[in-house]
């Protein structure tokens, strides 16, 4: 099959398939979710056994173990998940795999989706990983399959690094199976044998990390990547292009390398980095001798800049490398078509501007037909989300007392904006749980919540449940239930009862895993059943230790809206609480007059209940 239209994370996923993959795991995180629901799409035969894990550090372990018996496994996350899956990470560098083993870890400048514009390259630097940087959806499905191939040969786990522009940018994908060096490397005997039984042979020599094994193992990581290093400076997706006698050059990696593309003329020379670790060292040399400068383009940190400079000064090369550490290009943020031509032509000075940079008239056409700003739009929680209602309810009852409230990763982040304002601190999955102990520590007149929702509770929210019953630390646990992960596309987790196999299961209780660690005081409530809401949230105010609200209701994408609301004029006053309170943005305001929008209504009906004048009158869904 030709020319397949795929979004970049689906031609990942597809080449992993063709690479023979056996088991995929990972945790969903924008911009990486699609690649696993790709696999699991295609997986018409079963033949591959896909998971959503309870966190990135389960889902790696889960492949290692799989890895060790000799099959082909993918793990996907998102780059700050690959801070869950560190531990393992770190030491299975060490030990290293059977089969081959890709870890992709997609990383998001910007950021557009996530806390941090956090490098998952230095990760592999940090783990002495081999990492493979895609330009594009081509270049990604081609190098998932290089990279099995690469991790079988030399035993060891292999970083792949998509950014989102890569993960969700689409290209017509040649998609062919058994191309590029993967092929040769051995892919198709390897999907020849895939669906063969594998055995894990016992070997504690291998196996078992004692420190002897690592000092040894050690020693052989610095000779594999001096060796890589070698190799991947004759690898296809590093390259030199260019160089008709001009003295100032290019180097790029990642979706920059295409930006760069579109911008400089063919006779430039160009280095084309696509596996920043172990540097393509003998290539990177070469490139550079001869040139005075060069001018750097990498999204994220300076990787490649660093690099760059280290060859320069090991081979005391007199080149003059510029980039983020020289402020010739930007630091932070996504570079774009628009930002490289504009550093370009500083970089090129009036003399060079010909020999370095495409035609004026496509330059100054680029910069003429700039878009204009896109309207600002606050984001907000959807209308009818039960989270609104829950975030009121604990408002409410909180009336009069002094509270700080920790929120978590997900949807219910959203929270914090106004008129809600019910999150007064966010650090990363999990920890709202355990902030909210170490400011009740400290402040203990206030009561202090946390909020988290039920898919993060199973993935990071248990540990530090249990860390506040063991110290008997006050907080109030408040768990968001959707039943479902809504901020990454509604994926099942473990109190769903269905897993990405489609296999129907017992679902986890929430309410049972906290009653096995000790929280003694528990009340449920439905959010939208307001003043049961409210009551339940007092019931566990001035109650010692930890103790918890779990709130109940299902995800609106996930429902079906069967009525909604409609302003009855003749009663409405026009005081708009409805909207300084709840912030929904199916209420609206024009001409003075306040109106529900029919098509934005899902009927949770929160507004009638707050409404003094009852003017709030519920309808058929038409």
């Amino acid at each position: 099959m030709a020319g397949q239209l795929l979004m970049g994370n689906e031609a990942i996923g597809l080449g992993a398939i063709h690479a023979g993959v056996n088991l995929v795991t990972g945790y969903p995180g924008t911009p990486s979710t699609e690649i696993l629901e790709t696999v699991a799409k295609n997986n018409t035969e079963g033949r591959i056994h896909v998971e959503w894990s309870v966190n990135e550090k389960a889902a790696l372990e889960v492949a290692a173990g799989a890895a060790y018996t000799g099959a082909r496994t993918l793990v996907t996350m998102k780059q700050v998940g690959l801070n869950v899956a560190s531990d393992p990470l770190m030491s299975l560098a060490y030990v290293g795999v059977k089969g081959g083993m890709v870890i992709v870890s997609a990383d998001d400048p910007g950021p557009i989706s996530s806390q941090t514009e956090q490098d998952t390259r230095h990760f592999g630097v940090f783990s002495k990983l081999p990492v493979f940087d895609p330009t594009s959806p081509e270049e990604a499905y081609e190098m998932v399959q290089d990279a099995f191939a690469y991790s079988e040969k030399y035993a060891t786990p292999v970083l792949l690094r998509p950014t989102t522009r890569v993960c969700h940018g689409c290209a017509a994908v040649e998609v062919k199976e058994g191309s590029g060096e993967g092929a040769s490397l051995g892919n198709q005997a390897y999907r020849a044998q895939s669906d063969k039984p594998k055995e894990f042979v016992k070997d504690p020599g291998r196996w078992v990390i004692f420190p002897r094994l690592s000092y040894q193992n050690h020693k052989k990581i610095e000779e594999r990547n001096e060796e890589l290093s070698h190799v991947f400076s004759s690898y296809r997706f590093n390259t030199v292009e260019g160089g008709a006698g001009i003295r100032k050059g290019v180097a790029a990696g990642g979706i920059s390398y295409a930006y760069v593309k579109e911008s400089i003329s063919k006779n430039v020379p160009l280095l084309r980095v696509g596996t920043p670790h172990p540097f393509p060292e003998e290539l990177a040399r070469k490139f550079l001798e001869g040139l005075d400068e060069v001018l750097v383009f990498e999204g994220l940190d300076p990787v490649i800049e660093r690099s760059l400079l280290q060859i320069a000064g090991k081979y005391h090369l007199s080149v003059t490398i510029r980039g983020k550490l020289t402020h010739d290009t930007a630091n932070a943020g996504e570079n774009s078509v628009e930002s490289v031509r504009e550093d370009l032509m500083r970089f090129a000075a009036e003399t060079l501007k010909e020999e370095l940079c495409k035609e004026e008239e496509l330059l100054d056409g680029a910069f003429s037909l700039k878009q204009p700003p896109l309207p600002v739009r606050p984001p907000v929680l959807c209308a009818g989300c039960p989270h609104r209602a829950s975030f009121y309810a604990v408002k409410q009852a909180a009336k009069g007392r002094k509270a700080v409230f920790s929120g978590d990763i997900g949807c219910y982040t959203l929270g914090n904006a106004k008129p809600l304002d019910m999150v007064d601190t966010c650090l990363c999955m999990g920890a709202d749980v355990t902030m909210a102990q170490g400011l009740h520590i400290i402040e203990r007149d206030a009561v202090n919540f946390a909020f988290i929702g039920d898919s993060t509770f199973f993935a990071s929210g248990i540990t530090g449940v249990i860390n506040g019953v063991y110290n008997q630390t006050d907080i109030v646990l408040v768990v968001l239930d959707n039943s479902t992960t809504a901020m990454t596309g509604h994926q099942p987790h473990p109190g769903t009862g269905r897993t990405m196999m489609g296999e129907v299961v017992t679902k986890v209780s929430i309410e049972k895993v906290l009653e096995g660690i000790g929280v003694n005081k528990i009340v449920k409530a439905d959010p939208l059943r307001l003043e049961e809401a409210i009551a339940a949230v007092r019931q566990v105010l001035d109650e010692p230790g930890v103790r918890a609200v779990i709130f109940k209701s299902p995800c609106i994408a996930v429902t079906k809206a069967e009525t909604c609301y409609r302003v009855n004029e003749t009663a409405c006053v026009s005081c708009r609480q409805c909207i300084r309170e709840l912030g929904c943005p199916a209420i609206v305001a024009c001409d003075g007059k306040v109106s529900i929008e029919a098509g934005l209504c899902y009927g949770c009906g929160v507004c009638a209940k707050i409404c003094k004048f009852g003017a709030i009158q519920e309808v058929d869904h038409e």
